[in-house]
């Protein structure tokens, strides 16, 4: 079946209290969805931000993100009041997240519910705990020692926490009951809340998307409790970290700084850790876009203490035996690869064995009468075609820097007629291409410009903030996207 859909991250529904959450605004926008007649709401990755604010710099990479556990519902159940959510300070700007107001409010209201839950667990709390107990212990012992330690990333931690003595963490354990709780009490709170949605958007016909980074923070749980499985020294140093090589519009490549894999010990262990990051996820959504997909065949390995990433090599990765283990698990129809970026023949070849569908982007297609793969005439069916990604500008933003030899190409290409609205041209030209799936992003379709921009890469600060205005959605423009979508025969129309 042919599908679209629109980009819409958690973080940029409308909320009274600072950031989009589970709550009732994601009902809403799940309504929109099926008023406008899409099937898939894709969203960025729902772990726990570390600095930065970056969802693909997370402390875990099985935890939820306690941002998004919606604090009207911690009211209806008893474990806050409305008085208590009113009396604090959420930010002035309802179209923009305020992560340091976010972090400053939202974990005492959070510790204030987990100690009145404390009183009286629900029944399910223990389920919840023994069904993810292959990652839930290390994370709330990881998050309970980082508060321990003022925020400091687990490197900077005394010797016996940081190579993980086993004494001295089962003595912490025993000290801090209550705050190993509040940790997990914080995930529970937020895997019933996205269970609750996920369970709607499933009643609506909504498959959501969702993403998988490849790679995990420096500072995370996951590095901490599994180091075997990274590239570290004998003190949990990394050796090399990932990046990508210079090119044309970075002359000195980007540094991302993410301690890279040991596949060959992965391999020996029959991919397991790596097998329950993606059926976790597979269980969180119902499809799973695989980021960075091009470092499966090979990977940019820069020298740790490097500034840039001048001096980095290529090396071989785990390629199609991997992919193998993860189809045993999955099976077909699940995955789809993010092969953006500077693509091979080898990466090719391995994106025709596994069978996933690639990504098209059309912000990439319009360089004035040049042919490319980005271009809608040539699409294989097999592939996920965007106007843009969280990474790319709004489309009215990049219209506004698109030279005029490629604004005229674009124009004449889409047939655009005088006076018409480009932006909408693109998500026209985007739906009635052969790409099984279309997607757009939310800013698009309300037109806005640069200011709405999700995230620009290689700059640390200012991105992840874009939030929807209140009202923005309305019944016509779910009739608008609903024509175009029942005239190119996608989804639910």
């Amino acid at each position: 079946m042919r599908k679209s859909g629109i980009l819409m991250p958690i973080s940029s529904l409308d909320s009274p209290y600072g950031v989009g959450t589970l709550g009732k605004a994601a009902f809403q926008f799940a309504d929109f969805l099926k008023e406008a007649g899409q099937t898939i709401w894709q969203i960025l990755p729902v772990s726990p931000t570390s600095y930065g604010d970056s969802p693909y710099q997370s402390f875990s990479t099985f935890a939820g993100n306690p941002y998004f556990i919606d604090l009207e519902l911690l009211c209806e159940e008893g474990l806050l009041t409305q008085a208590e959510l009113d009396a604090l300070d959420w930010g002035g700007d309802p179209t923009h997240a305020d992560y340091g107001k976010l972090y400053e409010n939202r974990f005492p209201l959070l510790r204030l519910a987990a100690q009145r839950f404390w009183e009286a667990p629900s029944e399910d709390f223990s389920d919840f705990l023994r069904e993810n107990e292959h990652w839930i212990a290390d994370y709330a012992l990881f998050m309970a020692l980082k508060t321990y330690h003022n925020g400091a990333g687990w490197s900077q931690w005394e010797a016996p926490y940081r190579l993980r003595d086993s004494s001295a963490l089962t003595h912490f354990a025993a000290e801090n009951p209550q705050e190993l709780f509040f940790w997990e009490f914080v995930q529970y709170a937020f895997d019933q809340q996205w269970q609750a949605l996920h369970e709607y958007t499933r009643e609506c016909g909504i498959e959501i998307l969702g993403d998988l980074p490849i790679y995990v923070a420096p500072d995370s749980a996951d590095v901490w409790a599994n180091p075997q499985y990274f590239e570290l020294d004998e003190q949990l140093r990394p050796l090399r970290v990932a990046g990508c090589p210079p090119d044309y519009f970075s002359p000195t490549g980007q540094l991302w700084g993410n301690p890279l894999y040991r596949w060959d010990v992965l391999e020996q262990d029959g991919y397991r850790w790596w097998l329950q990051r993606i059926q976790a996820a597979a269980g969180r959504y119902d499809l799973v876009r695989i980021d960075h997909f091009r470092g499966f065949e090979s990977y940019y390995a820069i020298p740790a203490g490097d500034k840039t990433a001048e001096n980095g090599s290529w090396m071989p990765g785990p390629g199609m035996p991997f992919f193998e283990k993860v189809q045993e698990l999955l099976g077909d129809g699940v995955i789809i690869a993010e092969d953006l970026g500077l693509i091979t023949d080898e990466v090719r070849q391995l994106l025709a064995q596994t069978g996933y569908p690639g990504m098209k982007v059309l912000e990439f297609a319009f360089q004035a009468w040049c042919d490319n793969d980005y271009l809608p005439h040539n699409y294989p069916k097999n592939c996920v075609v965007y106007t843009g990604t969280h990474d790319n500008d709004t489309l009215k933003g990049w219209l506004s820097t698109v030279g005029e030899a490629d604004l005229e190409y674009l124009r004449e290409y889409a047939a655009s007629a005088p006076g018409s609205d480009t932006a909408w041209d693109m998500i026209r030209l985007a739906w009635s291409s052969t790409a099984d799936t279309a997607i757009t992003q939310m800013q698009d379709l309300l037109g806005l410009d640069s200011s709405a921009r999700m995230n620009t890469p290689s700059t640390p600060m200012g991105n992840w903030c874009w939030r929807m205005e209140p009202g923005a959605v309305t019944g016509e423009l779910a009739e608008k996207l609903a024509r175009l979508t029942k005239l190119y025969r996608r989804g639910n129309c």
